[in-house]
């Protein structure tokens, strides 16, 4: 099991705006002890940061991509970087 601490900002495209995305995000989230957030962007994506143990973010990533969110998820573009250790709870913007 790798432990070392990462931040995941993954871009969410398709149709996943007004759909519950965000709320079920954050349930899946604190689910896996991760703290972040999940923003609406104007363009249609919505934007998620998640900070926590490599193998907990790369769960909530595989999670984004299971096809069983609410919606529907056509592509998600994420990076892996440092936590930063900037962010509390897990937030719905």
């Amino acid at each position: 099991m790798t432990t070392d601490r990462v931040r995941l900002s993954a871009f969410v495209h398709g149709h996943v705006q007004g759909v519950g995305f965000r709320w079920w995000t954050r349930s899946r989230a604190l689910e896996l002890g991760l703290v972040g957030y999940a923003s609406n962007q104007a363009d249609g994506r919505v934007h998620v940061v998640a900070e926590g143990p490599r193998d907990t973010v790369a769960a909530l990533l595989d999670a984004l991509r299971s096809g069983e969110t609410p919606g529907r998820v056509d592509l998600v573009v994420d990076s892996l970087e440092s936590a930063r250790g900037d962010l509390t709870g897990f937030l719905e913007r």
